[in-house]
């Protein structure tokens, strides 16, 4: 302490392993697919009843809320997605790092533009996806 002033804490670096860098990369992958469950759900849920006639009948509160929902569902579930690619593009970085690194780490440190064609991939598919629930539930 100097005139009363505390320092303030060095920065503790953690340097993380081979191993410890892959399988945080396939928890990645793994959020990525989990993220895609509850809209699945959804989507399920309004295409069965699109596919049955529900939506003819329903009133436009009912129809306008089915989509609100759909989206939102939709919505939430890209973000999920947009994060864990944010996470995996730093993770990639870390494992272009490791020393001596295995034919696997090279591969997978290599895939930044797989990584890339992922997020255009969830746009454009979110993008469609939901223009066949409107088309589906408004008719």
């Amino acid at each position: 302490m100097t005139n009363g002033k505390s320092n303030p804490p060095k920065e503790k670096r953690v340097f993380m392993d081979e191993q410890v860098l892959l399988r945080l990369w396939n928890d990645k992958r793994m959020q990525i697919v989990l993220a895609q469950i509850a809209p699945a759900l959804v989507l399920i849920a309004v295409f069965v009843l699109a596919a049955q006639g529900t939506f003819a009948n329903a009133s436009d509160a009912a129809r306008y809320l089915t989509i609100a929902v759909a989206a939102s569902t939709g919505l939430l579930a890209v973000v999920s997605q947009f994060a864990v690619i944010r996470e995996a593009q730093a993770l990639l970085q870390d494992l272009n790092k490791v020393a001596n690194a295995s034919a696997l780490t090279k591969k997978i440190a290599s895939s930044q533009s797989f990584l890339s064609l992922t997020a255009v991939g969830v746009i454009v598919l979110s993008l469609l996806v939901f223009a066949f629930v409107v088309w589906s539930v408004l008719g």
